[in-house]
Protein backbone atom coordinates (compact mmCIF):
# COMPACT_ATOMS: atom_id res chain seq x y z
CA UNK A 1 0.00 0.00 0.00
CA UNK A 2 1.54 3.03 -1.01
CA UNK A 3 1.22 5.72 1.87
CA UNK A 4 0.22 9.53 1.16
CA UNK A 5 2.17 12.17 1.62
CA UNK A 6 2.45 13.45 5.26
CA UNK A 7 3.24 17.05 6.07
CA UNK A 8 5.99 18.26 9.27
CA UNK A 9 2.91 19.43 11.25
CA UNK A 10 1.16 16.25 10.82
CA UNK A 11 4.51 14.89 12.38
CA UNK A 12 4.72 17.37 15.21
CA UNK A 13 0.83 16.63 15.97
CA UNK A 14 1.20 12.99 16.39
CA UNK A 15 4.27 12.78 18.37
CA UNK A 16 2.81 16.13 21.11
CA UNK A 17 -0.36 14.02 21.03
CA UNK A 18 1.22 9.97 21.92
CA UNK A 19 3.71 12.22 24.12
CA UNK A 20 1.31 11.86 27.02
CA UNK A 21 1.90 8.57 28.80
CA UNK A 22 -2.00 8.32 29.46
CA UNK A 23 -2.42 8.54 25.84
CA UNK A 24 0.51 6.46 24.54
CA UNK A 25 -1.23 3.36 27.54
CA UNK A 26 -4.35 3.68 25.84
CA UNK A 27 -3.32 3.40 22.78
CA UNK A 28 -1.20 -0.26 23.30
CA UNK A 29 -4.16 -1.52 24.57
CA UNK A 30 -6.38 -0.25 21.81
CA UNK A 31 -3.78 -2.33 19.20
CA UNK A 32 -5.60 -5.60 18.18
CA UNK A 33 -8.78 -5.18 20.31
CA UNK A 34 -11.79 -3.36 20.85
CA UNK A 35 -12.72 -1.64 24.46
CA UNK A 36 -15.15 0.17 25.97
CA UNK A 37 -14.51 2.96 28.45
CA UNK A 38 -15.46 1.00 31.30
CA UNK A 39 -12.42 -1.54 30.44
CA UNK A 40 -10.27 1.25 29.72
CA UNK A 41 -11.16 2.71 33.26
CA UNK A 42 -10.64 -0.56 35.00
CA UNK A 43 -7.61 -1.73 33.27
CA UNK A 44 -5.56 1.47 33.82
CA UNK A 45 -7.22 2.97 37.12
CA UNK A 46 -7.21 6.40 35.45
CA UNK A 47 -10.75 8.13 36.30
CA UNK A 48 -13.71 7.73 33.62
CA UNK A 49 -13.62 11.94 32.96
CA UNK A 50 -9.69 11.94 31.33
CA UNK A 51 -10.17 8.33 30.14
CA UNK A 52 -13.03 10.20 28.07
CA UNK A 53 -10.95 13.24 27.24
CA UNK A 54 -8.14 11.22 26.09
CA UNK A 55 -9.84 9.35 23.84
CA UNK A 56 -11.40 12.71 22.42
CA UNK A 57 -8.26 13.76 21.16
CA UNK A 58 -7.07 10.66 19.59
CA UNK A 59 -10.37 10.43 18.00
CA UNK A 60 -10.57 14.03 16.63
CA UNK A 61 -6.76 12.96 15.50
CA UNK A 62 -7.78 10.17 13.65
CA UNK A 63 -5.58 7.29 16.01
CA UNK A 64 -8.17 6.13 17.23
CA UNK A 65 -12.15 5.43 16.19
CA UNK A 66 -15.53 4.59 17.82
CA UNK A 67 -18.55 2.68 17.53
CA UNK A 68 -21.49 2.93 19.82
CA UNK A 69 -24.36 0.63 20.53
CA UNK A 70 -26.92 2.14 22.63
CA UNK A 71 -25.18 3.98 25.36
CA UNK A 72 -22.27 2.48 25.25
CA UNK A 73 -18.87 3.42 22.86
CA UNK A 74 -16.14 0.75 21.73
CA UNK A 75 -12.54 2.14 20.65
CA UNK A 76 -10.09 1.15 18.60
CA UNK A 77 -6.44 1.72 17.39
CA UNK A 78 -7.30 3.21 13.64
CA UNK A 79 -3.72 2.41 12.73
CA UNK A 80 -4.29 2.17 8.75
CA UNK A 81 -4.93 6.09 8.93
CA UNK A 82 -1.74 6.96 10.37
CA UNK A 83 1.83 7.36 9.24
CA UNK A 84 3.95 4.41 9.27
CA UNK A 85 6.23 5.84 11.92
CA UNK A 86 3.42 6.27 14.84
CA UNK A 87 1.73 2.84 13.54
CA UNK A 88 5.65 0.94 14.51
CA UNK A 89 5.73 3.09 17.53
CA UNK A 90 2.18 2.14 18.89
CA UNK A 91 2.77 -1.39 17.48
CA UNK A 92 6.20 -1.68 19.47
CA UNK A 93 4.37 -0.24 23.24
CA UNK A 94 1.86 -2.86 22.73
CA UNK A 95 4.42 -5.18 23.24
CA UNK A 96 6.93 -3.68 25.07
CA UNK A 97 8.17 -5.41 28.48
CA UNK A 98 7.70 -1.92 30.53
CA UNK A 99 5.90 -2.64 34.02
CA UNK A 100 3.04 -0.05 33.05
CA UNK A 101 2.23 -1.62 30.09
CA UNK A 102 2.84 -4.82 31.49
CA UNK A 103 0.42 -4.06 34.66
CA UNK A 104 -2.09 -2.98 32.24
CA UNK A 105 -1.86 -6.45 29.90
CA UNK A 106 -2.14 -8.37 33.06
CA UNK A 107 -5.28 -6.61 34.44
CA UNK A 108 -6.54 -7.08 31.04
CA UNK A 109 -5.97 -10.27 31.08
CA UNK A 110 -7.43 -10.99 34.04
CA UNK A 111 -10.56 -9.05 32.99
CA UNK A 112 -11.08 -11.31 30.34
CA UNK A 113 -10.70 -14.43 31.84
CA UNK A 114 -13.44 -13.19 34.50
CA UNK A 115 -15.75 -12.84 31.73
CA UNK A 116 -14.77 -16.34 30.71
CA UNK A 117 -15.95 -17.92 33.65
CA UNK A 118 -19.18 -15.55 34.14
CA UNK A 119 -17.62 -13.82 37.41
CA UNK A 120 -17.48 -10.40 35.32
CA UNK A 121 -20.57 -8.39 33.97
CA UNK A 122 -19.97 -8.64 29.97
CA UNK A 123 -20.27 -5.51 27.86
CA UNK A 124 -22.43 -5.15 25.02
CA UNK A 125 -21.75 -6.29 21.81
CA UNK A 126 -18.90 -9.07 23.28
CA UNK A 127 -20.62 -12.13 22.83
CA UNK A 128 -18.31 -13.44 20.09
CA UNK A 129 -15.38 -12.99 22.33
CA UNK A 130 -16.36 -14.75 25.44
CA UNK A 131 -17.81 -18.38 25.36
CA UNK A 132 -20.85 -19.34 27.24
CA UNK A 133 -22.81 -22.85 26.23
CA UNK A 134 -25.23 -21.65 23.36
CA UNK A 135 -24.89 -18.14 23.46
CA UNK A 136 -23.89 -17.31 19.93
CA UNK A 137 -25.45 -14.62 17.21
CA UNK A 138 -26.65 -18.03 15.85
CA UNK A 139 -28.81 -18.52 18.37
CA UNK A 140 -30.03 -14.86 19.09
CA UNK A 141 -30.69 -14.42 15.32
CA UNK A 142 -32.76 -17.90 15.56
CA UNK A 143 -34.78 -16.42 18.60
CA UNK A 144 -35.19 -12.78 17.15
CA UNK A 145 -36.38 -14.42 13.90
CA UNK A 146 -39.25 -16.37 16.20
CA UNK A 147 -41.11 -12.69 16.67
CA UNK A 148 -41.06 -11.80 13.28
CA UNK A 149 -44.79 -11.84 11.25
CA UNK A 150 -43.82 -11.06 7.71
CA UNK A 151 -46.08 -10.66 4.70
CA UNK A 152 -44.65 -11.61 1.14
CA UNK A 153 -41.14 -11.05 1.25
CA UNK A 154 -38.75 -10.37 -1.91
CA UNK A 155 -34.85 -11.68 -0.87
CA UNK A 156 -32.48 -9.51 -3.41
CA UNK A 157 -29.25 -11.35 -3.69
CA UNK A 158 -30.33 -14.11 -1.55
CA UNK A 159 -26.97 -15.69 -2.03
CA UNK A 160 -27.02 -19.62 -1.01
CA UNK A 161 -30.40 -18.83 1.07
CA UNK A 162 -28.99 -18.16 4.49
CA UNK A 163 -30.88 -14.89 5.01
CA UNK A 164 -33.72 -16.36 3.89
CA UNK A 165 -33.97 -19.28 5.63
CA UNK A 166 -33.96 -17.94 8.39
CA UNK A 167 -37.39 -15.75 8.22
CA UNK A 168 -38.76 -18.34 6.25
CA UNK A 169 -41.08 -19.75 8.23
CA UNK A 170 -42.32 -16.51 9.49
CA UNK A 171 -43.69 -15.57 6.13
CA UNK A 172 -46.56 -15.70 3.95
CA UNK A 173 -44.12 -16.05 0.99
CA UNK A 174 -40.53 -15.78 0.67
CA UNK A 175 -38.99 -15.15 -3.33
CA UNK A 176 -35.27 -15.48 -3.40
CA UNK A 177 -33.63 -14.09 -6.59
CA UNK A 178 -29.98 -13.85 -7.60
CA UNK A 179 -27.71 -13.49 -10.31
CA UNK A 180 -25.48 -16.23 -9.60
CA UNK A 181 -26.61 -19.57 -11.04
CA UNK A 182 -24.46 -21.79 -8.68
CA UNK A 183 -26.06 -19.38 -5.73
CA UNK A 184 -29.83 -20.25 -7.13
CA UNK A 185 -29.28 -24.19 -6.90
CA UNK A 186 -27.45 -24.00 -3.64
CA UNK A 187 -30.94 -21.39 -2.44
CA UNK A 188 -33.16 -24.22 -3.85
CA UNK A 189 -31.57 -27.14 -2.21
CA UNK A 190 -31.58 -25.50 1.34
CA UNK A 191 -35.23 -23.86 1.55
CA UNK A 192 -36.75 -27.16 -0.73
CA UNK A 193 -38.81 -28.23 2.20
CA UNK A 194 -40.77 -24.67 2.27
CA UNK A 195 -43.38 -24.97 -0.27
CA UNK A 196 -44.17 -21.03 0.13
CA UNK A 197 -40.48 -20.15 -1.13
CA UNK A 198 -39.88 -20.04 -4.76
CA UNK A 199 -36.34 -19.19 -6.46
CA UNK A 200 -35.44 -17.82 -9.52
CA UNK A 201 -31.98 -16.29 -11.07
CA UNK A 202 -33.07 -12.21 -11.75
CA UNK A 203 -30.71 -9.33 -12.23
CA UNK A 204 -31.14 -6.58 -9.20
CA UNK A 205 -31.27 -3.85 -11.94
CA UNK A 206 -34.45 -5.60 -13.93
CA UNK A 207 -36.73 -7.30 -11.42
CA UNK A 208 -39.05 -9.27 -13.18
CA UNK A 209 -42.21 -8.57 -10.96
CA UNK A 210 -44.70 -6.20 -11.13
CA UNK A 211 -45.03 -3.63 -9.46
CA UNK A 212 -46.15 -3.26 -5.84
CA UNK A 213 -45.85 -6.83 -5.45
CA UNK A 214 -43.96 -7.24 -1.89
CA UNK A 215 -44.57 -6.42 1.74
CA UNK A 216 -40.42 -6.51 2.43
CA UNK A 217 -37.81 -6.57 0.27
CA UNK A 218 -34.08 -7.58 2.05
CA UNK A 219 -30.79 -6.60 0.42
CA UNK A 220 -28.53 -7.81 2.22
CA UNK A 221 -24.63 -7.72 0.80
CA UNK A 222 -26.10 -6.66 -2.43
CA UNK A 223 -25.52 -2.73 -3.20
CA UNK A 224 -21.55 -3.11 -2.71
CA UNK A 225 -21.72 -5.69 -6.06
CA UNK A 226 -24.20 -3.56 -7.93
CA UNK A 227 -23.28 -2.14 -11.23
CA UNK A 228 -25.74 0.64 -10.83
CA UNK A 229 -26.28 1.13 -7.13
CA UNK A 230 -29.41 3.76 -7.62
CA UNK A 231 -31.28 1.63 -10.15
CA UNK A 232 -31.10 -1.42 -8.11
CA UNK A 233 -32.80 0.88 -5.22
CA UNK A 234 -35.11 2.15 -7.57
CA UNK A 235 -35.75 -1.04 -8.40
CA UNK A 236 -36.42 -2.37 -5.35
CA UNK A 237 -38.98 0.57 -4.14
CA UNK A 238 -41.00 -0.27 -7.29
CA UNK A 239 -41.86 -3.51 -6.56
CA UNK A 240 -42.81 -2.36 -2.88
CA UNK A 241 -46.21 -2.26 -2.12
CA UNK A 242 -47.35 0.96 -0.28
CA UNK A 243 -46.42 1.08 3.34
CA UNK A 244 -43.81 -1.85 2.69
CA UNK A 245 -40.35 -1.98 4.20
CA UNK A 246 -36.58 -2.51 2.39
CA UNK A 247 -34.07 -3.38 4.71
CA UNK A 248 -30.38 -2.97 3.42
CA UNK A 249 -27.07 -4.38 4.59
CA UNK A 250 -23.82 -2.59 3.06
CA UNK A 251 -20.50 -2.22 4.07
CA UNK A 252 -19.45 1.16 5.20
CA UNK A 253 -17.25 3.11 3.17
CA UNK A 254 -13.88 2.01 3.19
CA UNK A 255 -10.36 2.03 1.62
CA UNK A 256 -9.49 -1.90 1.58
CA UNK A 257 -10.22 -2.31 -1.77
CA UNK A 258 -6.73 -4.59 -1.34
CA UNK A 259 -9.46 -7.02 0.54
CA UNK A 260 -12.68 -6.73 -0.87
CA UNK A 261 -11.96 -6.67 -4.54
CA UNK A 262 -11.51 -9.98 -4.96
CA UNK A 263 -15.33 -10.84 -4.10
CA UNK A 264 -16.26 -8.88 -7.04
CA UNK A 265 -16.83 -5.71 -4.70
CA UNK A 266 -17.82 -3.06 -7.42
CA UNK A 267 -18.42 -0.04 -4.82
CA UNK A 268 -15.95 0.20 -1.96
CA UNK A 269 -18.93 1.05 0.47
CA UNK A 270 -21.63 3.11 1.08
CA UNK A 271 -21.46 5.99 3.58
CA UNK A 272 -24.76 6.16 5.21
CA UNK A 273 -25.01 9.87 4.51
CA UNK A 274 -24.73 8.66 0.95
CA UNK A 275 -27.10 5.77 1.24
CA UNK A 276 -29.70 7.78 3.15
CA UNK A 277 -28.98 9.77 -0.66
CA UNK A 278 -30.36 6.76 -3.06
CA UNK A 279 -33.03 5.60 -0.59
CA UNK A 280 -34.50 8.85 -0.85
CA UNK A 281 -33.68 9.57 -4.75
CA UNK A 282 -35.36 6.08 -5.11
CA UNK A 283 -38.75 8.07 -3.85
CA UNK A 284 -38.55 5.70 0.16
CA UNK A 285 -38.46 7.51 3.56
CA UNK A 286 -35.72 6.55 5.64
CA UNK A 287 -36.24 5.34 8.94
CA UNK A 288 -32.35 4.72 10.26
CA UNK A 289 -29.27 4.56 8.03
CA UNK A 290 -26.13 4.07 9.90
CA UNK A 291 -23.27 2.04 11.09
CA UNK A 292 -25.18 -1.64 12.81
CA UNK A 293 -21.66 -3.29 13.32
CA UNK A 294 -17.97 -3.55 12.98
CA UNK A 295 -15.85 -6.97 12.43
CA UNK A 296 -13.55 -7.77 14.78
CA UNK A 297 -10.96 -9.12 12.95
CA UNK A 298 -8.91 -6.91 11.04
CA UNK A 299 -9.14 -5.46 8.42
CA UNK A 300 -12.33 -4.16 11.02
CA UNK A 301 -15.05 -3.34 8.36
CA UNK A 302 -18.23 -1.78 9.30
CA UNK A 303 -21.57 -2.72 8.29
CA UNK A 304 -24.15 -0.31 7.77
CA UNK A 305 -27.70 -1.07 8.60
CA UNK A 306 -30.54 1.06 6.42
CA UNK A 307 -34.01 0.71 6.43
CA UNK A 308 -36.67 3.01 4.36
CA UNK A 309 -40.53 2.49 4.22
CA UNK A 310 -42.90 3.46 0.89
CA UNK A 311 -44.72 6.09 1.56
CA UNK A 312 -48.89 5.10 1.47
CA UNK A 313 -50.60 5.79 -2.01
CA UNK A 314 -51.65 9.83 -1.72
CA UNK A 315 -49.12 10.48 1.06
CA UNK A 316 -46.80 13.02 0.97
CA UNK A 317 -43.09 11.87 0.86
CA UNK A 318 -40.98 12.55 4.54
CA UNK A 319 -38.00 13.07 1.97
CA UNK A 320 -36.09 11.69 4.78
CA UNK A 321 -33.27 10.62 2.71
CA UNK A 322 -32.68 13.85 0.66
CA UNK A 323 -31.38 15.95 3.86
Amino acid sequence: MIEPPVNLSRYVDTLSLLGDESRLRLCALLHDRELCVADLVRVTGISQSRVSTHLGRLRKAGVVRDRRTGPHAFYTLAAEELPSSARTLLAEAAQAPDPTLDGDRARLSALESERRNGLAEYAPDELERFYSPGRSWQSLAVGIAALLRLGDVLDVGSGDGAAASAIAPYCRSVCCVDANPRMVEQTRERLAAFSHVSVQEADVHDLPFAAESFDTVLLFHTLNYAARPSRALSECSRVLRPGGRLVVLCLDRHRRQDVTAKYGERHPGFAPRSLRRLLGAAELDVVTADVACRESKKPHLQVVLAIAEKPETGAPSKIAGRT
